[in-house]
């Protein structure tokens, strides 16, 4: 079983920046990949960037260029840093564990912390 915190949400202007972090603890030597995802009313929720175990990364277009997803094994963390913030990431964010097992796939979610562009 994997449990993971996100925090790092908040209030900010556009073109200021955030870090999200997200900290996974109990059984996480069979993490795959850990990615960030956002959702807003009415949209389904979206995948915003990844990491997997070798370190390869992936964002969707939409932040490529201002959002980098970084992780360190020491702490069991990965984190989301936000650059050039724009109104329209204005969203609750969620990370993501995929779990690999005996034949399985399992996901886990953090709670969600809320980011908030002003213009």
């Amino acid at each position: 079983q994997v449990q993971l915190v996100d925090s790092g949400g908040g209030l900010v202007q556009a073109g200021g920046s955030l870090r999200l972090s997200c900290a996974a603890s109990g059984s996480t030597a069979n993490i795959f990949t850990i990615g960030w995802y956002r959702q807003v009313p009415g949209k389904e929720r979206e995948l915003v960037a990844g990491i997997n175990i070798n370190g390869r990364t992936n964002y969707d277009d939409s932040v490529k260029g201002r959002f980098t997803i970084s992780r360190d094994n020491a702490k069991n963390t990965v984190y989301l840093q936000m650059n050039s913030l724009k109104p329209e990431d204005t969203a609750v964010y969620y990370c993501n564990a995929l779990i690999v097992g005996r034949g399985t796939l399992n996901t886990y979610w953090g709670q969600g912390t809320q980011v908030t562009v002003s213009s």
